[in-house]
């Protein structure tokens, strides 16, 4: 898996090349671990990543168990099996995976009308 990682004051970009599967999950917390302390807004761009497993949940709905600082975390570049993933996901336990944390135009769940 390649990572490209783009850094800005206290913001950085990771860009997965690849699929994310239980083999890219340790290089992929490796590299959000060796951010700055000062990196407060973690950017995944998923625009090159056409297909995720349970992994990409746990990479982006549990936290690493390092020390390291509070990060807010947002998703991008989605494409269709990670969006896809994400949704059924969200329907299955929308307490746990919840998508206004990650997709920042996404309501809360209990502000979203129920479904019919």
């Amino acid at each position: 898996m390649d990572i490209t990682i783009v850094i800005d004051g206290n913001s950085a970009r990771v860009s997965p090349c690849g699929e994310i599967d239980s083999a890219a999950l340790p290089p992929l917390r490796a590299a959000v671990d060796a951010l700055p302390p000062q990196v407060t807004d973690l950017q995944w761009d998923l625009s090159l990543t056409p297909f995720m497993d349970i992994a990409g949940l746990h990479l982006l709905f549990t936290p690493a168990p390092s020390s390291g600082p509070e990060r807010r975390m947002t998703v991008t570049g989605l494409r269709a099996q990670p969006l896809s993933l994400l949704l059924m996901a969200t329907d299955v336990n929308p307490a746990v995976f919840d998508l206004s944390r990650l997709l920042p135009d996404v309501p809360p769940a209990d502000l979203r009308p129920a479904s019919t």
